[in-house]
């Protein structure tokens, strides 16, 4: 049987990790990983989330599965986290989220609900994703069998939107198609909407009858909490229905615990809960009931006050760590002679954006500096340091 299979090339990303571990160079730099370093290199445990498990140990009586819903307590602590409280929707009664192991996770259910939504129409929905996005948006969405196109987004000779042939591309999307957007700390140029673009994007959406799909995986990481969830909580009071796809792998630091958020926003509250019936359907085809100890551990900060604010105090060390770096970056890329040519990444947000070299000048990084990243130059901003930024910046500037 399996003979028929052809092989397949490594993954571009997950390859990066593979061949810089392998690397004997002491002065190595994996700036291609996604995942939030300290100043040692290492992804340490949040405090808060350490002193939750340590509860949660104490707490916990059995091991039997959870519900294919997951916890009440975490998709409650969710939705309120990614939407506000006394958000308007939330007091209609027209929310309803379910656990999900991970944001990929999150982000296939979602894909499988719009499937389900256009499984008897002659022309089914597309839906639309940015020029550039996530590399694993594609894979996931296209393998619950969705038409999918793209939009422009960022313009590499800028190095920033290009709002205008955003707003052109949207003119082709037609009513019932999903225009999945990135709710903040975009992954991978690390430029965000303002606040007027998001007006103007959910205008569109409305006048085209088409419906927002929110993928948020860094709140948090970019301005604040609240503020990164400005965009999303705009569209969720001004759209009539939307989906909300949501991550705990890099605020709450649960990467290998699989912890995600699927909400889905409908017209009422009787659409809304149908909608919860078709979720629970499609995680129990997919893999029953979802894993319980990292949900466990997010369910527990949110509703203890003490812990709540120590992960707010943790989680703006990171945001501000992660600021910092740009601003380092920038300062030491000019004071080498780099001019303006790098200024825009202190102004991007979250833990990612493009160097703006071409992939040969990538290749040598790697081959001749043991500097690992993506071939679109994207990088992980977190995976610089002070003990690591000078070297960067030096072996940059000889391919440059």
């Amino acid at each position: 049987m399996f003979d028929v299979l052809k092989a397949l090339p490594a993954d571009p990303i997950l390859n990066l990790v593979v061949e810089c571990k392998a690397d004997d160079n002491p002065n190595k730099v994996d700036l291609g990983a996604g995942v939030y370093k300290d100043e040692s290199g290492n992804t340490p445990i949040m405090a808060a989330v350490q002193a939750a498990q340590t509860q949660l140990q104490q707490e916990e009586t059995t091991k039997t599965y959870v519900s294919p819903a997951g916890l009440v307590g975490f998709n409650q602590g969710m939705i309120n986290l990614l939407l506000g409280d006394s958000h308007p929707a939330i007091k209609d009664q027209r929310v309803m989220g379910v656990q999900a192991p991970g944001g990929c996770g999150a982000l296939n259910i979602a894909g499988h609900l719009i499937k389900r939504c256009n499984q008897d129409k002659q022309v089914p929905a597309t839906v639309w994703i940015s020029t550039p996005t996530w590399a694993n948006h594609i894979p996931l969405l296209s393998s619950c069998g969705l038409q999918l196109g793209e939009y422009p987004y960022y313009d590499g000779e800028t190095h920033g939107i290009n709002f205008d042939a955003m707003m052109e591309g949207l003119q082709e999307i037609k009513a019932g198609d999903v225009v999945l957007l990135h709710g903040c700390c975009h992954n991978p140029s690390g430029a965000d909407l303002t606040q007027e673009q998001w007006r103007t994007v959910a205008a569109l959406l409305n006048e085209k009858g088409a419906m927002p799909f929110v993928d948020v995986a860094y709140q948090g990481l970019g301005d604040g909490l609240e503020q990164d969830a400005w965009g999303m909580r705009y569209l969720a009071e001004h759209c009539p229905e939307m989906i909300i796809a949501s991550s705990c792998s890099k605020n709450f630091g649960l990467y290998r615990e699989r912890v995600g958020e699927v909400v889905v926003i409908a017209k009422n509250t009787t659409a809304a809960n149908i909608s919860h019936g078709q979720l629970l359907s499609i995680a129990r085809g997919i893999y029953s009931m979802p894993p319980n100890h990292g949900a466990a551990v997010v369910d527990i900060i949110l509703h203890n006050p003490a812990l709540t604010q120590q992960w707010h105090t943790e989680l703006t060390t990171m945001r501000e760590r992660i600021a910092s770096l740009r601003v380092s970056l920038v300062s030491q890329l000019q004071a080498a002679g780099a001019g303006s040519r790098f200024d825009y990444i202190q102004h991007e947000k979250g833990m990612f954006s493009f160097l703006g070299i071409n992939p040969e000048q990538v290749l040598a990084l790697k081959q001749q500096h043991s500097i690992y990243m993506v071939n679109s130059s994207r990088i992980s901003v977190a995976g610089l340091s002070d003990r690591n930024m000078g070297y960067v910046v030096e072996s940059l500037m000889k391919v440059v």
